[in-house]
């Protein structure tokens, strides 16, 4: 028997649902990637569907200054923090979808939070509307629609010293504010309230929001009022959810979207990582799903379980599957140019080399890749036709595991020196390692393969026509090298990388699992 958990697995942050004519429609957060904002849809919370991304067009919207900044934190460790997408929330009203998310803009006088909402009348099209912005010093936005009439947005305003919860009702189709902007909630004195989610429930307007930052303080707490505006009293039970001082294998959760099945089952998802005893938690957040009930006056929530209560998976019956090319993603303002997809399979994958390399914090090197899904896993290329003038344009390309511009491992053949070299760079952790294996001659080609556990990556290679089972393994890296508290999970993919532009390379049956 499989587990359930994580419901999306990977690097699938920030999660929230909306359940519309017996479909659960899911939302999450992707940063610095693009297309950005992947929806999932499944019917039994079980298996689920990768139907889109809500930003598609690079004309939404920029990410090209979706830095990833270090800070130091009082433990030792360095906190990795991506900007882009933050913590969308995906909702329902009189036959349109709507998202609402926050693209953090680095800038040198300091972040821009450009809160925006998209809408789409047939999710299933993945034909987004251009982003209506709107005012609010902030991130996490949320959306409610009261009975009424009126919406009103929520989120984790940028007050001094701390962040706290305001809401103001808005107008969606031109993004005005309708009323002044108040804070309606403190929290209940954890760091960093955020990822409000506002619902009305036997009289009251519960609202539940996220405390004690995103990684081991991370909890669940929530408040209510018979006014929308408040005063708000907290839950005498919070936290309602939390791993916090245990020891779980599921930890850090938090961030909580709640919702009803048809069976009138209530169901919450939210973020946690998969931890290890040493502190490995290689996939980064993920969505995870527990059962929650309103039997008594306030939302209790279960622990978050490998297989939830209520909900039980054959092997054979969970699943993530995607759409053909939409799981593939780029870094940041990709130059679409540069990649020719496989159309089906046995075709080529072709790029064309960029000057920029993936330490580069703003340029979009020339990288594609699928979201790493599984503990357990190979991906493997072939990079095609090796070419003598590669040399001269100091080309380097190869497969890379990539969470961000400071973090992520590689093997690749390096056209100068005709040889094969292993890298793992950690920045916030001091990690820079290269090992290098000349080979004798030119080769005809190249594969790479990456395989992965929980604990390890190994990276392997063979050449020419040698039998791919003559497999030289060039490096075994732990987890634990890029392994931290960060925003982001691992992607794995093929670069190119040369000082000539426009060298072009071909690699073939692409597999990343």
């Amino acid at each position: 028997m499989s587990s359930i958990n994580p419901i999306v697995p990977g690097f699938a942050p920030d999660p929230s649902v909306v359940k519309v004519d017996g479909w659960f429609f899911l939302v999450n957060s992707s940063f610095h990637l693009f297309p950005g904002l992947p929806i999932y849809a499944s019917q039994d919370l079980i298996s689920w569907r990768h139907i889109g991304n809500a930003i598609n067009r690079q004309s939404q919207l920029s990410l090209s200054k979706s830095e990833t900044d270090l800070h130091p934190l009082p433990t030792g460790e360095v906190l990795v923090a991506t900007g882009g997408l933050y913590a969308p929330t995906i909702r329902y009203q009189d036959g349109i979808f709507y998202v609402v998310c926050t693209n953090v803009v680095r800038t040198a006088t300091g972040d821009s939070r450009q809160n925006f909402v998209i809408s789409t009348k047939d999710i299933w099209a993945n034909n987004w509307s251009d982003p209506v912005y709107f005012e609010f010093n902030g991130i996490d936005p949320s959306l409610f629609f009261d009975g009424d009439g009126k919406t009103y947005i929520q989120g984790s305003a940028a007050s001094d010293p701390l962040t706290t919860i305001n809401m103001f009702e808005i107008d969606l189709r031109s993004g005005r504010k309708l009323s002044e902007e108040r804070t309606i909630w403190r929290g209940t004195g954890g760091i960093y309230p955020e990822g409000p989610h506002l619902y009305k429930q036997k009289g009251y307007y519960y609202l539940i929001i996220a405390e004690g930052g995103t990684h081991e303080g991370h909890m669940v707490t929530m408040a209510r009022s018979t006014d929308i505006w408040g005063p708000y009293e907290g839950c005498p039970n919070n936290p309602i959810l939390t791993a916090r001082d245990t020891d779980e294998y599921i930890q850090y959760t938090g961030h909580c979207d709640v919702f009803q099945d048809d069976r009138d089952q209530w169901w919450c998802t939210c973020l946690g990582v998969r931890k290890d005893k040493n502190g490995r938690y290689i996939m980064g957040r993920e969505t995870f799903l527990t059962q929650g009930s309103w039997d008594g006056d306030w939302l209790s929530l279960e622990k978050v379980e490998l297989i939830p209560r209520g909900l039980l998976a054959s092997d054979e019956g969970k699943q993530l599957i995607a759409n053909p090319g939409l799981d593939y993603v780029y870094i940041r303002d990709a130059n679409l140019s540069n990649y020719t997809l496989p159309s089906s399979t046995g075709d080529y994958l072709t790029l064309t080399a960029s000057t920029a390399d993936l330490s580069h914090p703003e340029l979009s090197p020339t990288f594609v890749g699928k979201r790493q899904r599984q503990l357990h896993g190979l991906s493997s290329v072939k990079l095609e036709a090796v070419q003598p003038a590669w040399g001269a344009a100091k080309l380097r390309a190869g497969m890379a595991c990539y969470k961000d511009e400071h973090r992520f491992l590689r093997i690749y053949y390096d056209a100068t020196d005709l040889a094969i070299v292993t890298e793992v760079i950690n920045k916030p952790k001091g990690i820079c390692r290269q090992e290098r294996q000349t080979l004798e001659s030119l080769p005809k080609s190249v594969v790479f393969r990456m395989q992965y556990t929980e604990q390890e990556y190994r990276l392997f290679y063979t050449v020419g026509d040698a039998v791919q089972s003559n497999w030289t393994c060039a490096s075994t890296i732990d987890t634990l090298d890029l392994t931290g508290p960060d925003f982001t999970g691992p992607v794995i993919g093929v670069f190119a990388v040369a000082e000539t532009a426009d060298t072009a390379v071909q690699f073939g049956n692409l597999t990343i699992c």
